[in-house]
């Protein structure tokens, strides 16, 4: 499907809907970056978010939208953990029934999380897209209205209001890098990007572990990629067993794909702490990551990088950032 498919109305319709539900998060210079990029470099910063990640914007868009009838059924999801903590808490706050579906690779921090927000959480499965398998099963039994994690209008229009800050903080943007996994964010983002500046260039972050719908988009169709751990796990799983939009729209919407390695990830973790004193996730770390790799082609003179969660499991994300500053700082005392 064509991003046209999506309405700019749909945007502007989310952000009034989710007013005050969800915050407007910073966008905050990093002079540092902007250095290594011979440019401006500014940090969009989904990690302050409301329980922790962007994710709440697209799920409050969603359930707020729902009919009275369809709010009494309640709702269900599939997720790697921050779609289904946001659904969570969305229904929670709305004082609707939510269920969960995992798979048992979703670490058990996430898993935690979700439930803390009173949702029913199902684990069935090796990969997201067994999980997916299962909440279709559950969904037809149990008769709950589904609240897809990326592929749906509603959930696109909620993430795309992260465009329309970037356009209001930083008019002058033109380039802006966004991590890619299923593909709602990246697609929401561009659209609003670009229908507002066409020239905007839109750089997609993948994991070179699980760079699915990078590799779905060269193949035309959606493909499978065996999951595999990382740093950055919210960003594994696949696209959808019948992607009706996001595949389409990144594919249009994308200027320039990369993916980064593990320990570019953990770069980007621990640059966002010691410069910053951010705590951020693997996933939203991949930015950072790609900019202090030198992967972006001719980065713009004003970029915007979406920081897009801070969901970490504290003792894993103490070593390896501890870890990644240490070696950094004896780097430089060598030099």
């Amino acid at each position: 499907m064509s991003a046209v498919t999506i309405p700019l109305s749909e945007i502007y319709q989310a952000r009034q809907r989710i007013s005050g539900r969800v915050l407007r998060t910073p966008l905050v210079a990093s002079a540092d970056l902007g250095g290594r990029a011979a440019g401006s470099v500014h940090l969009k910063l989904e990690s302050l978010q409301k329980t922790g990640s962007f994710k709440v914007r697209g799920a409050f868009n969603k359930i707020l939208s729902l009919s009275r009838e369809e709010r009494g059924r309640g709702v269900i999801t599939f997720s790697t953990g921050n779609h289904g903590k946001a659904v969570a808490c969305a229904a929670g706050e709305s004082g609707i029934r939510a269920v969960v579906c995992v798979s048992e690779h979703v670490p058990s921090y996430r898993i935690e999380a979700i439930a803390s927000y009173g949702a029913e959480v199902v684990v069935e499965g090796r990969s997201q897209d067994q999980a997916e398998q299962h909440y279709h099963r559950l969904r037809k039994e149990r008769d709950l209205i589904p609240v897809e994690p990326f592929d749906d209008p509603r959930i696109i229009a909620g993430q795309a209001t992260i465009g329309l800050e970037i356009l209001e903080d930083l008019p002058q943007v033109d380039t802006v890098l966004v991590p890619l996994s299923g593909g709602g964010l990246l697609s929401g983002i561009a659209l609003a990007l670009k229908t507002a500046n066409p020239a905007v260039r839109v750089i997609a972050v993948s994991i070179e572990r699980s760079p699915v719908m990078q590799e779905s988009v060269k193949a035309g169709k959606a493909v499978v990629i065996e999951e595999r751990d990382t740093l950055a796990d919210s960003l594994l799983g696949g696209i959808g067993i019948d992607n009706r939009y996001t595949l389409s729209m990144v594919g249009e919407l994308t200027d320039q794909f990369v993916a980064v390695s593990e320990q570019e990830v953990a770069a980007g973790m621990a640059y966002a702490l010691e410069r910053h004193g951010l705590v951020v996730e693997g996933a939203g770390a991949v930015g950072i990551g790609a900019l202090l790799a030198g992967k972006i082609e001719s980065p713009g003179r004003n970029t915007a990088v979406v920081v897009s969660g801070s969901g970490v499991d504290l003792p894993r994300y103490l070593q390896v950032v501890g870890e990644r500053i240490r070696r950094g700082r004896q780097s430089r005392e060598r030099d």
